[in-house]
């Protein structure tokens, strides 16, 4: 089988160096697998996006030697299909109406099924929900190692349709890995808790779940995850030669000094690459 990786920013600002270090770790197993990587903007969320930051998002990838294998797609234009996943899963039972908001779920956070045999008297159905397996859920993360999940346990049945009526993250990214037949989902450790939820909705589309691998955090002084919603400085402003080697040491990678070009630098990449270096534990921003 063809290896498939991808990666799949949100366009709510511009890229950071956390960023950077998954679209770095996730084409490079693309190319230690003489695979295809692609790129998926994940814009489901009209309020959060800003303005251009698509445009640039994909122009700095390009800087940094990364370009997807395919025309990059934008998750909305797959509105319709998420929708007809949800009415299929309806249809068979997988999934159900809820009256119930944050405000009505126990401190814990996990959903106590109250609306799992019918929303009660008084509510309106505001949601829908996946009706979580029974079963646990195992994975392998290359990482992170093996995992397991009681969802029941962890999170309860979970939201696949927001009370806005917005497809939820859940259900759209299982959905156009999918359609792309992603091989292995390369990303950063914050999203290591919704892999469990993930392969459940991929078993019950009927679909082989990939492999995982989840790269480690880019913290700043306080321990706290790079994001766009932080201070964290823009890939823009960075020289991509220097940058791209900076972020492979960071993954544990060696990547010689004398390597003067972006592309050979994933030449040796192709040839150098072991997953096996990548560190668990979160990595401290440089300068910071």
């Amino acid at each position: 089988m063809t290896y498939v990786g991808r990666f799949a920013p949100s366009p709510t600002g511009d890229l950071h160096l956390g960023s950077l270090l998954a679209a770095v770790g996730s084409y490079a197993q693309a190319l230690l697998h003489d695979g295809r990587w692609l790129i998926r903007i994940e814009d489901i969320d009209p309020a959060r996006q800003v303005p251009g930051a698509v445009d640039r998002q994909i122009n700095d990838l390009k800087r940094f030697g990364m370009v997807s294998a395919e025309p990059v797609i934008l998750q909305s234009q797959s509105r319709a299909r998420h929708d007809a996943v949800i009415d299929d899963l309806m249809v068979r039972g997988l999934a159900f109406n809820c009256g119930c908001s944050r405000a009505d779920l126990p401190a814990s956070g996990i959903y106590p099924g109250t609306c799992r045999n019918g929303v009660p008297a008084g509510k309106d159905a505001r949601s829908i929900r996946f009706r979580v397996p029974d079963d646990p859920i195992q994975f392998n993360d290359a990482v992170f190692g093996q995992r397991i999940e009681q969802l029941s346990d962890t999170v309860g049945d979970f939201v696949i349709r927001r009370a806005d009526g917005l497809v939820a993250y859940q259900l759209a990214v299982v959905v156009d890995d999918i359609d792309q037949g992603v091989t292995e989902v390369v990303r950063g450790a914050d999203l290591l808790g919704s892999t469990a939820r993930q392969i459940a909705l991929w078993q019950a589309l009927g679909a082989e779940p990939p492999s995982w691998l989840h790269l480690p955090l880019v913290v700043d002084q306080d321990q706290q995850k790079l994001g766009k919603s932080t201070d964290a400085d823009p890939v823009h402003a960075q020289p991509p030669l220097q940058t791209l080697k900076t972020v492979l040491h960071m993954l544990g990678q060696q990547p010689p000094e004398a390597l003067h070009s972006i592309d050979a630098v994933w030449q040796w990449v192709r040839g150098h690459w072991q997953t096996r270096r990548i560190p668990s534990q979160p990595i401290p921003s440089p300068g910071r």
